[in-house]
């Protein structure tokens, strides 16, 4: 672990006490720090900020066992814990939010008012940049780094069921209708139709898991669970029973068949929702949708308030979500040439694909340029 000090400093005008800030690997994390990253979050969510599993210590412990790249900074004043951010560490300063790719919620755990800068942050992790996809909204340090905001859809169930179902047929009657006719016609016609909201056992994880990875090859888009560290991550979280982050596997059965399931997250208000799936076999029954309902239902009877469908603007998430969240893409950067690399390797945008054509070229010879930057400095330190 490593420490830096941040001197005594002015923010917005505001004298700000000195803070340390220290690198720990996520198992490096204490009971005393896990404590008060819990307490900053009730804080954050009394406030109103939704109650996002992804946001919670127990989402980066797991990470921090799959991927050795992880890391928590932990903001420190008077000896006390008042901020974290979790990142994974890239080469040349490059960072990441911590599980980027799949995390849905990402961003600083701060306590309110703290007075940090984004460059302050970034030099005390020893990152040029740290990119993220899924930002929280609200995040006062790192938000001037975003470059899109997006939707995303969430079911609301915190008056119960019935409420919801309610609302539903109001703004979008013949979708319900459709879909809880599809779901009797499957009882008719397959058997008795039941729906498990948490089901422990692993084996129906691996079911999903194989309709998730055939449905990403059949829309052409990349296999998630062909990635090692993401299919033992759901694994991992399938098993924990953290109150602020554990795994919910909820199914839809016809008899004992599985024809639909879905794997998320849960904190003990807020579901989020990760990796939903149906086999094929009974897609004219809209299993996927009836599933959704049912999770709905599930939810509300255990207490949980928000259905998070994550970012996106599929057609099933229209006709679900009563409630829109927002989380943003972008990247907070710390001038310099780590921060310049980031600017030549990312993707560039669709409008600039016709620009920008030689971008391996630019690459290389930027990361031929930052090494001789290195080895330049190296020997200036040791000149006498």
């Amino acid at each position: 672990m490593s420490l830096v000090d941040i001197p005594e400093t002015r923010h917005r005008g505001t004298s700000v006490r000195g803070l340390r800030i220290q690198l720990v690997t996520p198992a490096e994390l204490g009971e005393r720090e896990i404590g008060s990253w819990r307490a900053i979050r009730r804080e954050r969510i009394a406030a109103g900020t939704p109650a996002s599993p992804f946001m919670e210590p127990g989402f980066t412990l797991a990470v921090g066992r799959v991927r050795p790249g992880a890391r928590v900074a932990i903001l420190w004043r008077n000896d006390e814990p008042v901020g974290f951010l979790p990142f994974e560490r890239g080469a040349f300063g490059r960072g990441r939010a911590i599980g980027f790719g799949v995390s849905d919620c990402q961003g600083a755990v701060l306590r309110p008012g703290l007075a940090v800068t984004t460059r302050e942050l970034l030099a005390a992790c020893g990152l040029s940049v740290w990119e993220f996809d899924n930002l929280e909204d609200g995040q006062e340090v790192l938000t001037d780094g975003a470059a899109a905001t997006f939707r995303s859809p969430a079911i609301d169930v915190s008056h119960g069921y019935r409420a919801y179902e309610d609302e539903l047929r109001v703004r979008a009657p013949k979708f319900l209708k459709t879909t809880l006719a599809k779901e009797r016609r499957l009882a008719r016609q397959t058997g008795d139709v039941r729906f498990v909201f948490d089901e422990r056992d692993p084996a129906v994880l691996a079911t999903l898991m194989a309709w998730k990875s055939a449905q990403y090859r059949r829309t052409g888009r990349g296999d998630r669970f062909a990635e090692a560290w993401i299919a033992e991550l759901v694994r991992r979280l399938h098993g924990a029973d953290d109150p602020g982050c554990s795994g919910v596997l909820s199914v839809l059965y016809a008899g004992q068949t599985p024809v639909a399931a879905h794997f998320g997250l849960r904190s003990e208000t807020q579901l989020a929702c990760w990796f939903p799936a149906y086999d094929p076999a009974f897609a004219k029954y809209s299993p996927g949708l009836v599933l959704h309902l049912r999770m709905a239902e599930g939810a509300a009877a255990a207490g949980i308030d928000v259905l998070d469908m994550g970012r996106g603007d599929a057609e099933y998430k229209e006709s679900l979500h009563t409630r829109l969240l927002r989380v943003h893409e972008g990247a907070a950067v710390r001038p310099g040439p780590g921060a310049a690399l980031h600017w030549l390797l990312r993707e560039p945008p669709r409008r600039a694909q016709g620009f920008v054509r030689d971008r391996p070229r630019l690459a290389a010879r930027a990361q031929r340029t930052l090494v001789g930057l290195a080895k330049l400095r190296d020997r200036r330190r040791e000149t006498p």
